[in-house]
């Protein structure tokens, strides 16, 4: 499958998708800049600008390549994986409350490497991936055989879902418990944040998330059979048993690398797909795009509500895009619009 292949309905959605998909950057542009001149130390326009362009190892540098540039980066790399994990997970199953949160992806992620954290303090943290990608799949494989396989209705799925985080939420708190004086950085981590993170998380991170895109633009033919149902899928030819775990795939692959850095970011995952869908992007080339851009936004401006929001303090991102999602979703079950295309 070429570049072009996947490239036609991104065009077939043209103008409109193009126009939406820019707006979102330059809006995500907008609030990054933003991001360089707040925080403990304000800058100016100036000299955030003058320190941007040339860095000269003094604190105005310091901050804005070191600590400021390199997070929002990251908060918005975080928030574009996590968006198209969500909608790969969503269309997938075909249930509209399916997320990485509420098919045990992140809670399969998470669990492993706190336990790795406490248990295994000496294992280098560029294995968290690794593992985080191993719990990922292995709880939403469980999900998918309490929900008999992948096939049960879209609240079999969800009910499954949230049994296997519930169960390895317990496992983590369990953990947690026995961690001692690790307990609040692992609690501040597993609210979901960017605090401290720099180019090495960025450069971490990066590798999943743009593998994971890429692979789900590539498969975007699949992704638009399998929104119609499974029947239709085996009708038109689809090998149902080795796509289906191959999407499954590529949709933690994001999730494996955005939990070491930032842990589970609530709503994200969840939200970004519903909103995405009323844009009416036109095809799921275009709609994998366009949750790029809308995840990555709503994360790093969460990110900067977050680090400026409590001054000298900040609050975890998780919370901040709990509360700015949970209302978002709440508005879109009461217009019921958590329909996909072919459903009555």
């Amino acid at each position: 499958m070429t570049t072009a292949t996947f490239a036609g309905p991104l065009r077939a959605g043209n103008t409109r998708a193009v126009l939406l998909v820019t707006a979102l950057l330059a809006l995500s542009a907008v609030v990054i800049a933003g991001g360089l001149t707040v925080g403990t130390k304000t800058l100016s326009p100036a000299q955030a600008l003058s320190a941007l362009i040339h860095p000269d190892g003094k604190l105005d540098s310091i901050l804005v390549w070191t600590l400021r540039l390199p997070r929002s980066l990251a908060a918005f790399a975080g928030g574009a994986g996590l968006a198209v994990s969500g909608y790969l997970l969503q269309t997938l199953t075909r249930n509209p409350l399916a997320g990485p949160g509420l098919t045990g992806v992140s809670a399969g992620a998470v669990a492993p490497i706190v336990a790795c954290f406490v248990f295994l303090p000496a294992l280098s943290s560029i294995y968290y991936p690794i593992i985080g990608l191993i719990g990922g799949l292995g709880a939403a494989s469980a999900t998918f055989w309490i929900a008999r396989g992948g096939n049960a209705r879209p609240l079999h799925l969800a009910l499954a879902g949230i049994s296997v985080s519930l169960f390895l939420g317990a496992i983590t708190t369990y953990i947690l418990l026995l961690s001692g004086p690790q307990v609040p950085s692992l609690l501040f981590w597993l609210s979901g944040g960017f605090q401290g993170r720099s180019w090495p998380q960025l450069f971490q991170m990066l590798p999943w998330v743009i593998g994971g895109t890429l692979l789900a633009l590539f498969s975007h033919r699949i992704l638009q059979i399998l929104s119609l149902s499974d029947q239709a899928a085996a009708g038109m030819g689809l090998n149902l048993a080795f796509w289906k775990p191959l999407l499954l795939l590529i949709a933690a692959l994001p999730v494996a690398g955005v939990a070491p850095v930032a842990g589970p970011v609530a709503f994200v995952g969840l939200a970004t797909p519903h909103i995405v869908r009323l844009l009416r992007p036109g095809g799921p080339a275009a709609a994998i795009v366009l949750n790029v851009a809308l995840g990555g936004l709503m994360t790093v401006s969460a990110d900067l509500v977050a680090r400026t929001v409590a001054l000298p303090k900040e609050i975890p991102v998780g919370i901040v895009t709990a509360l700015i999602g949970g209302p978002i979703f709440v508005y879109l079950v009461q217009r019921r619009s958590l329909r996909f295309a072919g459903e009555a």
